[in-house]
Protein backbone atom coordinates (compact mmCIF):
# COMPACT_ATOMS: atom_id res chain seq x y z
CA UNK A 1 0.00 0.00 0.00
CA UNK A 2 2.97 2.52 0.07
CA UNK A 3 2.50 3.63 -3.31
CA UNK A 4 -1.47 3.85 -2.69
CA UNK A 5 -1.34 7.23 -4.41
CA UNK A 6 1.45 6.70 -7.15
CA UNK A 7 1.16 9.79 -9.70
CA UNK A 8 1.42 9.70 -13.31
CA UNK A 9 4.05 12.31 -14.28
CA UNK A 10 2.63 14.87 -16.72
CA UNK A 11 4.97 14.04 -19.56
CA UNK A 12 3.69 10.11 -19.11
CA UNK A 13 -0.11 10.75 -19.10
CA UNK A 14 0.70 12.50 -22.35
CA UNK A 15 2.69 9.75 -23.78
CA UNK A 16 -0.04 7.50 -23.10
CA UNK A 17 -2.54 9.51 -25.43
CA UNK A 18 -0.19 8.40 -28.58
CA UNK A 19 0.20 4.72 -27.06
CA UNK A 20 -3.57 4.39 -26.57
CA UNK A 21 -4.13 5.30 -30.55
CA UNK A 22 -4.08 1.59 -31.07
CA UNK A 23 -6.53 0.25 -27.98
CA UNK A 24 -9.58 -1.60 -29.05
CA UNK A 25 -9.53 -3.31 -32.19
CA UNK A 26 -6.82 -2.86 -34.40
CA UNK A 27 -5.38 0.32 -34.95
CA UNK A 28 -8.31 2.44 -34.28
CA UNK A 29 -8.34 5.98 -32.09
CA UNK A 30 -10.67 8.33 -31.28
CA UNK A 31 -11.54 10.68 -34.03
CA UNK A 32 -10.63 14.41 -34.21
CA UNK A 33 -13.47 16.06 -34.86
CA UNK A 34 -14.24 18.65 -32.76
CA UNK A 35 -14.12 23.03 -32.80
CA UNK A 36 -14.17 25.09 -30.61
CA UNK A 37 -18.10 25.73 -31.79
CA UNK A 38 -18.73 21.77 -31.21
CA UNK A 39 -17.32 22.38 -27.62
CA UNK A 40 -19.26 25.60 -26.41
CA UNK A 41 -22.43 23.82 -28.13
CA UNK A 42 -21.89 20.93 -25.75
CA UNK A 43 -21.31 23.15 -22.94
CA UNK A 44 -24.64 25.07 -23.39
CA UNK A 45 -26.40 21.72 -24.48
CA UNK A 46 -25.00 20.21 -20.68
CA UNK A 47 -25.78 23.27 -18.55
CA UNK A 48 -29.16 24.91 -20.39
CA UNK A 49 -31.33 21.95 -19.33
CA UNK A 50 -33.66 21.15 -16.69
CA UNK A 51 -31.85 23.96 -14.44
CA UNK A 52 -33.94 26.83 -16.52
CA UNK A 53 -36.95 25.07 -16.81
CA UNK A 54 -37.72 24.47 -13.06
CA UNK A 55 -34.61 25.65 -10.83
CA UNK A 56 -34.98 29.06 -11.23
CA UNK A 57 -38.63 29.09 -10.42
CA UNK A 58 -38.35 27.49 -7.18
CA UNK A 59 -35.43 28.87 -6.03
CA UNK A 60 -36.97 32.54 -6.91
CA UNK A 61 -39.99 31.11 -4.86
CA UNK A 62 -38.57 30.08 -1.47
CA UNK A 63 -35.50 31.62 -1.18
CA UNK A 64 -34.41 34.51 -3.29
CA UNK A 65 -37.29 36.36 -4.62
CA UNK A 66 -36.30 38.78 -7.41
CA UNK A 67 -33.29 38.55 -6.22
CA UNK A 68 -32.97 35.49 -7.72
CA UNK A 69 -30.94 37.37 -10.17
CA UNK A 70 -28.00 37.82 -7.88
CA UNK A 71 -28.24 34.60 -6.88
CA UNK A 72 -27.32 33.58 -10.66
CA UNK A 73 -24.40 36.21 -10.89
CA UNK A 74 -23.15 34.65 -7.50
CA UNK A 75 -23.36 31.19 -8.85
CA UNK A 76 -21.93 31.75 -11.75
CA UNK A 77 -19.11 33.79 -10.39
CA UNK A 78 -18.12 30.81 -8.02
CA UNK A 79 -19.04 28.18 -10.81
CA UNK A 80 -16.19 30.11 -12.70
CA UNK A 81 -13.96 29.71 -10.38
CA UNK A 82 -13.26 26.09 -11.01
CA UNK A 83 -13.77 26.60 -14.90
CA UNK A 84 -10.99 28.59 -14.69
CA UNK A 85 -9.00 26.29 -13.24
CA UNK A 86 -10.81 23.63 -15.30
CA UNK A 87 -9.53 25.25 -18.28
CA UNK A 88 -5.86 25.51 -17.25
CA UNK A 89 -5.84 21.63 -16.63
CA UNK A 90 -7.74 21.19 -19.99
CA UNK A 91 -5.41 23.05 -21.77
CA UNK A 92 -1.91 21.47 -19.96
CA UNK A 93 -3.38 17.70 -20.04
CA UNK A 94 -5.64 17.01 -23.12
CA UNK A 95 -6.32 13.80 -22.64
CA UNK A 96 -9.57 12.19 -22.02
CA UNK A 97 -11.00 11.56 -18.52
CA UNK A 98 -11.79 15.42 -17.15
CA UNK A 99 -10.83 15.71 -13.36
CA UNK A 100 -9.81 11.78 -12.84
CA UNK A 101 -6.78 12.27 -15.77
CA UNK A 102 -6.21 15.45 -13.47
CA UNK A 103 -6.07 13.82 -10.05
CA UNK A 104 -3.36 10.92 -11.61
CA UNK A 105 -1.21 13.78 -12.15
CA UNK A 106 -2.18 15.76 -8.84
CA UNK A 107 -3.19 14.02 -5.78
CA UNK A 108 -2.04 9.81 -7.15
CA UNK A 109 -4.09 7.03 -8.09
CA UNK A 110 -6.01 6.20 -5.37
CA UNK A 111 -7.34 10.01 -5.10
CA UNK A 112 -7.73 9.48 -9.29
CA UNK A 113 -10.01 6.41 -8.66
CA UNK A 114 -12.15 8.75 -6.08
CA UNK A 115 -12.87 11.48 -7.90
CA UNK A 116 -13.50 8.98 -11.33
CA UNK A 117 -15.83 6.84 -9.28
CA UNK A 118 -17.30 9.85 -8.17
CA UNK A 119 -17.91 11.62 -12.00
CA UNK A 120 -20.24 8.37 -12.54
CA UNK A 121 -22.47 9.72 -10.26
CA UNK A 122 -22.61 13.14 -11.87
CA UNK A 123 -23.06 11.36 -15.43
CA UNK A 124 -24.90 8.15 -15.01
CA UNK A 125 -26.87 9.42 -12.33
CA UNK A 126 -27.09 12.71 -14.06
CA UNK A 127 -28.38 10.95 -16.90
CA UNK A 128 -31.11 9.23 -15.19
CA UNK A 129 -32.22 12.14 -13.34
CA UNK A 130 -32.68 14.50 -16.33
CA UNK A 131 -33.99 11.04 -18.30
CA UNK A 132 -36.75 11.27 -15.85
CA UNK A 133 -37.73 15.04 -15.91
CA UNK A 134 -37.77 14.74 -19.99
CA UNK A 135 -40.69 11.72 -19.84
CA UNK A 136 -42.74 14.27 -17.38
CA UNK A 137 -42.42 17.08 -19.86
CA UNK A 138 -43.28 14.91 -22.73
CA UNK A 139 -46.05 13.87 -21.26
CA UNK A 140 -46.86 17.17 -19.99
CA UNK A 141 -46.45 18.33 -23.61
CA UNK A 142 -49.14 15.66 -24.77
CA UNK A 143 -51.38 15.14 -22.27
CA UNK A 144 -51.71 18.86 -21.16
CA UNK A 145 -50.90 21.09 -24.15
CA UNK A 146 -52.13 18.90 -27.12
CA UNK A 147 -55.17 17.55 -25.30
CA UNK A 148 -54.50 13.55 -25.77
CA UNK A 149 -55.84 10.92 -23.48
CA UNK A 150 -54.47 7.83 -21.97
CA UNK A 151 -55.72 4.93 -20.77
CA UNK A 152 -54.80 4.05 -16.90
CA UNK A 153 -52.26 1.08 -18.30
CA UNK A 154 -50.54 3.80 -20.35
CA UNK A 155 -50.27 6.23 -17.17
CA UNK A 156 -48.59 3.58 -15.16
CA UNK A 157 -45.62 3.30 -18.01
CA UNK A 158 -44.79 6.87 -17.21
CA UNK A 159 -43.61 6.41 -13.54
CA UNK A 160 -41.20 3.94 -11.64
CA UNK A 161 -43.00 1.76 -8.96
CA UNK A 162 -41.83 4.17 -6.26
CA UNK A 163 -43.57 6.70 -7.37
CA UNK A 164 -47.37 7.35 -8.36
CA UNK A 165 -49.99 8.52 -10.99
CA UNK A 166 -53.43 9.88 -10.47
CA UNK A 167 -55.76 7.55 -12.52
CA UNK A 168 -58.74 8.69 -14.84
CA UNK A 169 -61.10 7.94 -11.93
CA UNK A 170 -59.15 10.13 -9.57
CA UNK A 171 -57.55 7.33 -7.94
CA UNK A 172 -53.61 6.99 -6.97
CA UNK A 173 -51.77 4.05 -7.78
CA UNK A 174 -48.36 3.24 -8.07
CA UNK A 175 -46.35 3.16 -11.47
CA UNK A 176 -45.10 0.34 -13.67
CA UNK A 177 -41.98 1.22 -15.03
CA UNK A 178 -41.09 4.99 -16.67
CA UNK A 179 -41.02 3.73 -20.34
CA UNK A 180 -40.27 7.03 -22.12
CA UNK A 181 -36.86 7.91 -19.85
CA UNK A 182 -35.63 4.11 -21.12
CA UNK A 183 -36.77 4.74 -24.57
CA UNK A 184 -35.10 8.43 -25.05
CA UNK A 185 -31.94 7.01 -23.39
CA UNK A 186 -31.91 3.86 -25.41
CA UNK A 187 -32.25 6.44 -28.26
CA UNK A 188 -29.55 8.87 -27.68
CA UNK A 189 -27.52 6.06 -26.34
CA UNK A 190 -27.56 4.64 -30.39
CA UNK A 191 -26.35 8.10 -31.31
CA UNK A 192 -23.24 8.19 -29.07
CA UNK A 193 -22.78 4.22 -30.82
CA UNK A 194 -21.66 5.64 -34.29
CA UNK A 195 -19.44 8.14 -33.56
CA UNK A 196 -18.66 11.77 -32.07
CA UNK A 197 -19.33 13.34 -35.20
CA UNK A 198 -22.81 12.49 -35.13
CA UNK A 199 -23.50 13.22 -31.91
CA UNK A 200 -22.08 16.75 -31.81
CA UNK A 201 -24.78 17.38 -35.18
CA UNK A 202 -27.10 16.00 -33.35
CA UNK A 203 -26.63 18.21 -30.10
CA UNK A 204 -25.93 21.44 -32.11
CA UNK A 205 -29.34 21.03 -34.04
CA UNK A 206 -31.15 20.64 -30.13
CA UNK A 207 -28.77 23.39 -28.68
CA UNK A 208 -30.06 25.80 -31.18
CA UNK A 209 -33.58 25.01 -31.10
CA UNK A 210 -33.74 25.35 -27.56
CA UNK A 211 -31.49 28.39 -26.90
CA UNK A 212 -33.99 30.28 -29.89
CA UNK A 213 -36.93 29.43 -27.83
CA UNK A 214 -35.18 30.83 -24.64
CA UNK A 215 -34.37 34.08 -26.79
CA UNK A 216 -38.08 34.01 -27.86
CA UNK A 217 -39.18 33.66 -24.42
CA UNK A 218 -37.00 36.64 -23.20
CA UNK A 219 -37.62 39.12 -26.28
CA UNK A 220 -41.62 38.85 -25.78
CA UNK A 221 -41.36 38.65 -21.81
CA UNK A 222 -39.13 41.68 -21.43
CA UNK A 223 -41.87 44.03 -23.60
CA UNK A 224 -44.58 43.43 -21.04
CA UNK A 225 -42.28 43.43 -17.35
CA UNK A 226 -43.62 45.05 -14.49
CA UNK A 227 -40.99 46.81 -13.09
CA UNK A 228 -43.15 46.84 -9.76
CA UNK A 229 -42.83 42.95 -9.33
CA UNK A 230 -39.04 43.31 -8.97
CA UNK A 231 -39.58 45.01 -5.57
CA UNK A 232 -39.18 42.55 -3.19
CA UNK A 233 -38.71 44.56 0.19
CA UNK A 234 -40.54 48.78 -0.54
CA UNK A 235 -38.18 49.71 2.11
CA UNK A 236 -34.79 49.45 0.96
CA UNK A 237 -33.78 51.75 -2.47
CA UNK A 238 -32.15 50.85 -5.36
CA UNK A 239 -30.95 47.42 -6.71
CA UNK A 240 -31.14 46.11 -2.71
CA UNK A 241 -34.95 46.36 -3.41
CA UNK A 242 -34.87 43.27 -5.02
CA UNK A 243 -33.97 41.36 -2.64
CA UNK A 244 -37.29 40.25 0.10
CA UNK A 245 -37.09 40.69 3.73
CA UNK A 246 -35.64 37.93 5.95
CA UNK A 247 -38.31 35.35 7.46
CA UNK A 248 -37.83 32.22 9.07
CA UNK A 249 -39.91 29.51 6.90
CA UNK A 250 -40.46 25.74 6.63
CA UNK A 251 -38.60 23.81 4.35
CA UNK A 252 -38.51 19.61 4.53
CA UNK A 253 -39.64 20.09 8.10
CA UNK A 254 -37.34 21.88 9.25
CA UNK A 255 -36.74 25.82 10.06
CA UNK A 256 -34.18 28.07 7.83
CA UNK A 257 -33.75 31.36 6.97
CA UNK A 258 -35.17 32.36 3.79
CA UNK A 259 -34.82 35.39 1.61
CA UNK A 260 -32.70 38.39 2.61
CA UNK A 261 -28.99 38.32 1.88
CA UNK A 262 -29.12 34.95 3.87
CA UNK A 263 -31.55 33.67 0.95
CA UNK A 264 -29.91 35.32 -2.08
CA UNK A 265 -26.83 33.04 -0.88
CA UNK A 266 -28.89 29.84 -0.29
CA UNK A 267 -30.68 30.26 -3.63
CA UNK A 268 -26.65 30.63 -5.17
CA UNK A 269 -26.18 27.06 -3.61
CA UNK A 270 -29.16 25.86 -5.34
CA UNK A 271 -28.89 27.26 -8.25
CA UNK A 272 -24.82 26.55 -8.55
CA UNK A 273 -26.20 23.05 -10.06
CA UNK A 274 -27.50 24.48 -12.83
CA UNK A 275 -24.02 25.40 -14.44
CA UNK A 276 -22.15 22.38 -13.54
CA UNK A 277 -22.63 20.27 -16.83
CA UNK A 278 -19.57 22.76 -18.38
CA UNK A 279 -17.32 20.03 -17.08
CA UNK A 280 -18.06 17.64 -19.61
CA UNK A 281 -16.84 19.55 -22.38
CA UNK A 282 -13.02 18.40 -20.93
CA UNK A 283 -14.04 15.24 -21.30
CA UNK A 284 -13.62 15.45 -24.94
CA UNK A 285 -10.10 16.28 -24.94
CA UNK A 286 -8.73 13.38 -27.05
CA UNK A 287 -11.87 14.15 -30.07
CA UNK A 288 -10.71 17.85 -30.28
CA UNK A 289 -8.65 19.00 -33.25
CA UNK A 290 -7.06 21.63 -31.27
CA UNK A 291 -7.42 20.88 -27.74
CA UNK A 292 -5.37 23.24 -25.95
CA UNK A 293 -6.56 26.28 -27.81
CA UNK A 294 -10.77 24.72 -27.99
CA UNK A 295 -10.83 23.23 -24.18
CA UNK A 296 -10.79 26.55 -22.72
CA UNK A 297 -13.00 28.47 -25.26
CA UNK A 298 -15.36 25.53 -24.81
CA UNK A 299 -15.47 25.71 -21.36
CA UNK A 300 -15.27 29.57 -20.16
CA UNK A 301 -17.38 30.84 -23.37
CA UNK A 302 -20.41 28.15 -22.71
CA UNK A 303 -20.08 29.41 -18.87
CA UNK A 304 -20.47 32.68 -19.84
CA UNK A 305 -23.46 32.28 -22.35
CA UNK A 306 -25.65 30.65 -19.53
CA UNK A 307 -25.27 32.73 -17.06
CA UNK A 308 -26.66 35.49 -19.52
CA UNK A 309 -29.16 33.28 -19.91
CA UNK A 310 -30.19 32.30 -16.78
CA UNK A 311 -30.00 36.01 -15.84
CA UNK A 312 -32.30 37.16 -18.30
CA UNK A 313 -34.99 34.75 -17.80
CA UNK A 314 -35.06 35.13 -13.99
CA UNK A 315 -35.36 38.85 -14.75
CA UNK A 316 -38.33 38.21 -16.99
CA UNK A 317 -40.23 35.33 -15.29
CA UNK A 318 -39.56 37.67 -11.67
CA UNK A 319 -40.96 40.57 -14.03
CA UNK A 320 -44.17 38.94 -15.02
CA UNK A 321 -45.57 36.75 -12.41
CA UNK A 322 -45.15 37.58 -8.73
CA UNK A 323 -42.38 35.12 -7.35
CA UNK A 324 -44.27 33.70 -4.86
CA UNK A 325 -46.09 32.17 -7.53
CA UNK A 326 -42.98 30.32 -9.45
CA UNK A 327 -42.85 27.32 -7.07
CA UNK A 328 -44.45 25.25 -9.49
CA UNK A 329 -42.40 22.40 -11.59
CA UNK A 330 -42.98 24.34 -15.12
CA UNK A 331 -42.03 28.37 -14.23
CA UNK A 332 -41.14 28.96 -17.70
CA UNK A 333 -45.01 27.57 -18.56
CA UNK A 334 -46.38 30.08 -16.00
CA UNK A 335 -44.59 32.49 -17.15
CA UNK A 336 -45.79 31.99 -20.64
CA UNK A 337 -49.44 31.69 -19.86
CA UNK A 338 -48.87 35.47 -18.22
CA UNK A 339 -47.20 36.93 -20.82
CA UNK A 340 -50.01 35.76 -23.35
CA UNK A 341 -52.67 36.70 -21.68
CA UNK A 342 -50.87 40.25 -21.14
CA UNK A 343 -50.72 40.67 -24.83
CA UNK A 344 -54.31 39.60 -24.66
CA UNK A 345 -53.72 36.56 -27.27
CA UNK A 346 -56.06 34.12 -28.57
CA UNK A 347 -56.52 30.58 -27.02
CA UNK A 348 -54.77 29.25 -29.68
CA UNK A 349 -51.88 31.37 -29.51
CA UNK A 350 -51.73 30.63 -26.15
CA UNK A 351 -51.55 26.48 -27.05
CA UNK A 352 -49.34 27.42 -29.72
CA UNK A 353 -46.35 29.34 -27.41
CA UNK A 354 -46.98 26.53 -24.67
CA UNK A 355 -46.13 24.04 -27.17
CA UNK A 356 -42.79 25.60 -28.36
CA UNK A 357 -41.75 26.37 -24.70
CA UNK A 358 -42.69 22.61 -23.85
CA UNK A 359 -40.55 21.62 -27.10
CA UNK A 360 -37.70 23.93 -26.32
CA UNK A 361 -37.29 22.02 -22.49
CA UNK A 362 -37.38 18.70 -24.27
CA UNK A 363 -34.66 20.03 -26.47
CA UNK A 364 -32.81 20.74 -23.52
CA UNK A 365 -33.50 18.09 -21.34
CA UNK A 366 -32.44 16.04 -24.61
CA UNK A 367 -28.95 17.37 -24.83
CA UNK A 368 -28.32 17.25 -21.43
CA UNK A 369 -28.86 13.68 -21.50
CA UNK A 370 -26.62 12.96 -24.49
CA UNK A 371 -24.07 14.92 -22.99
CA UNK A 372 -24.33 13.34 -19.85
CA UNK A 373 -24.09 9.91 -21.23
CA UNK A 374 -21.39 10.97 -23.53
CA UNK A 375 -19.04 11.80 -20.39
CA UNK A 376 -19.51 9.10 -18.64
CA UNK A 377 -18.33 6.92 -21.79
CA UNK A 378 -15.23 8.52 -22.27
CA UNK A 379 -14.62 8.52 -18.23
CA UNK A 380 -14.68 5.04 -18.54
CA UNK A 381 -12.08 5.14 -21.44
CA UNK A 382 -9.69 6.29 -19.74
CA UNK A 383 -9.79 4.50 -16.50
CA UNK A 384 -9.55 1.50 -18.37
CA UNK A 385 -6.86 2.45 -20.04
CA UNK A 386 -5.28 2.86 -17.25
CA UNK A 387 -5.97 -0.39 -15.86
CA UNK A 388 -8.38 0.26 -13.06
CA UNK A 389 -11.57 -1.14 -15.31
CA UNK A 390 -11.92 -3.75 -18.04
CA UNK A 391 -13.20 -3.36 -21.48
CA UNK A 392 -13.87 0.15 -21.28
CA UNK A 393 -10.94 1.20 -23.24
CA UNK A 394 -11.57 -0.72 -26.63
CA UNK A 395 -13.20 0.99 -29.44
CA UNK A 396 -15.46 -0.27 -32.19
CA UNK A 397 -13.36 -1.19 -35.45
CA UNK A 398 -15.62 1.09 -37.48
CA UNK A 399 -17.24 4.07 -35.21
CA UNK A 400 -14.19 4.11 -32.84
CA UNK A 401 -16.49 5.01 -30.33
CA UNK A 402 -16.05 3.44 -26.81
CA UNK A 403 -18.58 1.21 -27.75
CA UNK A 404 -18.78 -1.45 -24.61
CA UNK A 405 -18.82 1.69 -22.56
CA UNK A 406 -21.52 3.11 -24.60
CA UNK A 407 -23.81 0.08 -24.04
CA UNK A 408 -23.04 -0.79 -20.02
CA UNK A 409 -23.50 3.26 -19.62
CA UNK A 410 -26.53 2.71 -21.62
CA UNK A 411 -28.00 -0.09 -20.07
CA UNK A 412 -27.51 1.12 -16.75
CA UNK A 413 -28.93 4.92 -17.11
CA UNK A 414 -32.03 3.42 -19.13
CA UNK A 415 -32.68 0.72 -16.32
CA UNK A 416 -32.35 3.36 -13.94
CA UNK A 417 -34.40 5.79 -15.53
CA UNK A 418 -36.96 3.11 -15.33
CA UNK A 419 -37.33 2.48 -11.87
CA UNK A 420 -35.63 5.23 -9.47
CA UNK A 421 -37.82 8.22 -8.65
CA UNK A 422 -35.71 11.61 -9.64
CA UNK A 423 -35.82 12.40 -5.95
CA UNK A 424 -33.40 9.74 -4.84
CA UNK A 425 -30.72 10.35 -7.55
CA UNK A 426 -30.47 14.17 -7.72
CA UNK A 427 -28.45 15.50 -4.95
CA UNK A 428 -26.26 12.28 -5.46
CA UNK A 429 -25.71 13.73 -8.55
CA UNK A 430 -24.57 17.42 -7.38
CA UNK A 431 -22.33 15.74 -4.39
CA UNK A 432 -20.33 13.53 -6.84
CA UNK A 433 -19.66 16.72 -9.17
CA UNK A 434 -18.80 19.52 -6.51
CA UNK A 435 -16.07 16.98 -5.57
CA UNK A 436 -14.48 16.71 -8.82
CA UNK A 437 -14.48 20.33 -8.44
CA UNK A 438 -12.73 20.98 -5.47
CA UNK A 439 -9.81 18.49 -6.33
CA UNK A 440 -9.57 20.02 -9.63
CA UNK A 441 -9.32 23.32 -7.79
CA UNK A 442 -6.22 21.96 -5.03
CA UNK A 443 -4.65 20.65 -8.45
CA UNK A 444 -4.36 23.64 -9.94
CA UNK A 445 -1.22 25.14 -7.39
CA UNK A 446 0.19 21.41 -6.99
CA UNK A 447 0.62 21.58 -10.73
CA UNK A 448 2.46 25.10 -10.57
CA UNK A 449 5.16 23.74 -7.84
CA UNK A 450 5.30 20.45 -8.91
CA UNK A 451 5.96 21.58 -12.96
CA UNK A 452 6.63 25.54 -12.89
CA UNK A 453 8.33 25.54 -16.75
CA UNK A 454 5.79 23.38 -18.13
CA UNK A 455 4.09 25.30 -21.66
CA UNK A 456 0.47 26.52 -20.48
CA UNK A 457 -1.84 27.05 -23.08
CA UNK A 458 -3.99 29.05 -21.01
CA UNK A 459 -3.22 30.04 -16.94
CA UNK A 460 -5.76 30.78 -14.39
CA UNK A 461 -5.44 34.21 -13.74
CA UNK A 462 -4.41 35.05 -9.97
CA UNK A 463 -4.60 31.46 -9.27
CA UNK A 464 -3.43 31.78 -5.89
CA UNK A 465 -7.23 33.33 -5.25
CA UNK A 466 -9.07 31.99 -7.97
CA UNK A 467 -8.14 27.75 -7.08
CA UNK A 468 -8.79 28.46 -3.30
CA UNK A 469 -12.07 30.52 -3.87
CA UNK A 470 -12.77 27.81 -6.13
CA UNK A 471 -12.41 24.93 -3.77
CA UNK A 472 -13.72 26.44 -0.61
CA UNK A 473 -16.99 27.92 -2.78
CA UNK A 474 -17.75 24.22 -3.61
CA UNK A 475 -16.85 22.85 -0.15
CA UNK A 476 -19.15 25.60 1.37
CA UNK A 477 -21.75 24.60 -1.35
CA UNK A 478 -21.65 20.65 -0.39
CA UNK A 479 -21.72 21.72 3.06
CA UNK A 480 -25.53 22.50 2.61
CA UNK A 481 -26.51 19.19 1.43
CA UNK A 482 -28.50 17.40 3.19
CA UNK A 483 -26.98 14.13 5.73
CA UNK A 484 -28.56 11.55 3.69
CA UNK A 485 -26.83 12.37 0.89
CA UNK A 486 -23.46 11.99 2.35
CA UNK A 487 -24.62 8.93 4.05
CA UNK A 488 -25.36 7.84 0.13
CA UNK A 489 -22.34 8.81 -1.10
CA UNK A 490 -20.17 7.34 1.52
CA UNK A 491 -21.93 4.23 0.37
CA UNK A 492 -21.39 4.95 -3.09
CA UNK A 493 -17.43 4.71 -2.42
CA UNK A 494 -17.18 1.93 0.04
CA UNK A 495 -19.05 0.03 -3.05
CA UNK A 496 -16.00 2.21 -5.30
CA UNK A 497 -13.31 0.80 -3.19
CA UNK A 498 -14.01 -2.65 -2.96
CA UNK A 499 -13.86 -2.55 -7.00
CA UNK A 500 -10.75 -0.68 -6.80
CA UNK A 501 -8.58 -2.95 -4.47
CA UNK A 502 -10.43 -6.02 -5.59
CA UNK A 503 -9.74 -4.85 -9.64
CA UNK A 504 -8.11 -1.41 -10.40
CA UNK A 505 -4.80 -2.17 -7.78
CA UNK A 506 -3.72 -5.23 -9.24
CA UNK A 507 -4.29 -4.53 -12.40
CA UNK A 508 -2.80 -0.55 -12.56
CA UNK A 509 -1.04 -0.03 -16.04
CA UNK A 510 1.09 2.67 -13.67
CA UNK A 511 1.82 0.63 -10.57
CA UNK A 512 2.97 -1.95 -12.77
CA UNK A 513 5.21 -0.31 -14.64
CA UNK A 514 6.48 1.61 -11.59
CA UNK A 515 7.91 -1.98 -10.59
CA UNK A 516 10.25 -1.91 -13.56
CA UNK A 517 11.86 1.64 -13.17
Amino acid sequence: MANLFIKKDINLLLADETARQTSGGGHVQLKRTLGAFNLVMIGVGAIIGAGIFSLTGAAAAFYAGPGIVYSFVLGGILCAFAGLCYAEMAAMVPVAGSAYAYSYATLGEFAAWIIGWDLVLEYAFGSVTVATSWSGYLYSLLHKTLGIQFSDTFMRFTKGPWETVTLADGSIANGFWNAPATIISLVLATILYRGMRESAFFNNLIVITKVTIIVGFVLLGWAVIDPSLWVGNPAATGLASLVPPPVLAMRRGEEIMSFGWPGVLTGAGVVFFAYIGFDAVSTTAQECKNPTRDLPIGILVSLAICTTLYVLVALVMTGVVPYQDLGVPDPVAVGVDRIVALYHWTPVAQKSLSFLVKVGALAGLTSVILVLMMGQTRIFYAMSNDGLLPWFHRLHPKYATPHIATVVTSIFVACCAGFLPMSLVGELVSIGTLLAFVLVCIGIPILRLRYPNRPRPFKTPLYWLVAPAGALSCLWVMSGLPRDTWIRLLVWLVIGFVIYFGYGFRNSKLRAKSKYL
